[in-house]
This record gives C-alpha cells, structure tokens and sequence, in this order.
C-alpha cells in the first residue's frame, strides 16, 4: 500500500493540530509501543520521548510505551511479534527480514551518515593497504554498518574471510569496542557514532570517513518502521505516528544543543553510561537527520547485500517504502 507522503504529513498534521485540548484517541488501540536504539542515530525517538510528541499525537486514551533493542535482530523479532507498533532500526534488518517474508514497511528516514572505520592504535594499520589478516567488528552480522564497510572494502578489492577474503569478522556492542581495541581481540571497527568519536578521542585512526564509505551520506542509517497490518487496520494512528516524527526532526534541527543534551541524558538514562559532549558534538558533524528515504538507494543498498551473499536471493522492494516525498519541518 502506497501512500504520497506529502499528503500522508499533510493530514497527519491536521490530525494532531485538532487532537490538541481534546481527549480522542485513534482507532481501536490503547497502547501504542516504539521501539528504538540507545544511539544517536535515533535521537528523533528520544526527542518524542522527552517532548511527549507521540502522546500529544494519539491524544488521551491511547497510552504509548517505550522498549529499547541492542540490535537490529532483536527489534524486527519483536515488531514480528507484535511487541513493538513502530519505531527506529537500521535498514539492514529491515530489508533482510522483509527479503524474508516479514510484514514490515518503512514508513520515513531518521537519521543518514555517520558510519566510520577505524583502527586501533597498537593495531598498525595506517590505511586499506594494511588490513589483510586482520579482524574486524561491526554491530552484527549483515547490519547496515556491515554491509556499507563490506561494500566499500569490495570495491577496494578486499573481502572479508566470510566469502573467501582474509579479513576476519566478529560482532558486538558498541559500548565495548573500545575495550576490545585495547585488549588487542579487534583491530578495526565499522562503527556508528557517537563510538566512532569516543574511539577517536581515545587514540583510534580514522581509515573510512562517512562520506567516503559506500552510501555513506544517502542511506538511512536509522528508518521508522512499522506493520503493513497496522498500516491497514489503523491508518489514522500510522498518520499520528509519522506526523510526530516529524514534529521531532524538526526539533532537532532548530534545537541542536537542547537536542544533543537530551540525547546525552537519554542515553545515560538506558545504558548508564554518560556521553561526553564534546563526543556528542563530534559525532553530531557526521549524522544528518532527515525524515527523507530514497526507494533507489534502498534498492541499491539491497543488491550490495546480496552480492555479499547476506541476501541468498536478489530482493526487489518496490512495495518496501510506503511514501518517499518527505519534507522536514512541514508539520510544525
């Protein structure tokens, strides 16, 4: 089911502009849940979060809960599920599981750029030259850091041991590469930010820059996702849904520093862990957010997947994105 999203945040926005004061509710749910990332690529969530932009959307009666995922895998089982309505998760998971058979539709872009690779400081490797034999980490397997690194390095005429190259492979959290560099397990990291700067800042080397990386600035590293059955039954709610993202990405780009310490804070919040903000700041310079998805760069992004046999069979995701007109900031 296709929607012009031009229209669709056009009468998203009327819909939220009349729920204001009011205590309707939209369709037959009571509970809506968004699922997302304790990063920065989907501050957009936590700027909804904190502004209750999803709540004002819906209105009184509908209540909205909050579940976070440490990865892509963990999120689409539960959106399958029907744990999670919608929320934020790489396209990577999303056109694997669609490949798949999973009922899952992109509804808009959050967040583009801010993938890098880097090295470690004892690991010797000053450019692509020097990467043979070593190992490298990414978030998991197939993810979208993944594939853009593994689609880069093919293009360099390097492949990873996975399909015959001599490039190791091994996964993990984020949050701990920096102690995996310094214990000497990995040498070289496809990582999103704020890790890419926090690694940096503790010595790491820069080898691939988000805007060298392949799709580095034109793929959505973060889209908001939800059911193709949820887009049938509940339309109305899909509308609201979308339309307070965009209230949200709005907010961001006229609210950097508000923006960034909610990030800081919702982040501590999840994980503990308090980002410093000149990491924040850093990383900030790399990621664009934007509720803006490209069918033809999907489809792209897609293909790499498969020529790098994550994908056994060559997708085809006309129907994959629901709307691709998006313009931020039309839903003040």
């Amino acid at each position: 089911m296709k929607k012009n999203l031009s229209a669709l945040f056009f009468l998203a926005a009327i819909l939220v502009l009349s729920a204001c004061g009011s205590d309707s509710s939209s369709g037959s749910k009571d509970e809506v849940v968004i699922g997302y990332f304790p990063n920065i690529d989907h501050v957009p969530a936590m700027i909804a979060k904190e502004k209750q932009y999803f709540e004002e959307a819906v209105g009184e009666g509908v209540e909205v809960t909050y579940k976070t995922f440490p990865d892509g895998g963990a999120f689409m089982t539960a959106l399958k599920t029907g744990d999670i309505d919608a929320g934020f998760v790489g396209p990577g998971p999303v056109m694997n599981n669609y490949a798949n058979g999973a009922d899952v539709k992109i509804l808009a872009g959050a967040s583009s750029g801010g993938t890098v690779v880097v090295a470690s400081e004892q690991s010797g490797i000053e450019g692509l030259e020097d990467l043979e034999n070593h190992t490298f980490i990414t978030p998991g397997i197939g993810c979208t850091h993944d594939v853009q690194m593994e689609t880069f390095l093919k293009e360099q005429g390097i492949t990873s041991a996975r399909i015959g190259g001599t490039l190791k492979h091994v996964t993990g959290n984020p949050a701990q590469y920096q102690a995996m560099f310094e214990s000497g397990k990995v040498d070289l990291a496809a990582v999103p930010e704020p890790w890419a700067s926090t690694l940096v800042a503790a010595g790491a080397k820069v080898i691939v820059d988000t805007d060298e990386i392949a799709y580095g600035t034109t793929l959505p590293n973060t889209v908001l996702v939800t059911s193709g059955k949820l887009i049938e039954e509940e339309s109305e709610l899909i509308d609201q849904i979308t339309a307070a993202h965009e209230k949200s990405i709005a907010f961001i780009d006229e609210n950097p520093e508000e923006a960034q310490t909610i990030a800081i804070d919702s982040i501590e919040e999840i994980t503990n862990q308090r980002m410093d903000e000149s990491i924040i700041a850093s990383a900030w310079e790399r990621v664009t957010y934007t509720t803006e998805v490209d069918a033809e760069v999907i489809q792209a992004f897609a293909d790499s997947s498969h020529d790098l046999q994550f994908l056994k069979e060559k997708p085809e995701f006309d129907e994959l994105v629901v709307s691709q007109d998006t313009q931020v900031g039309s839903a003040e």
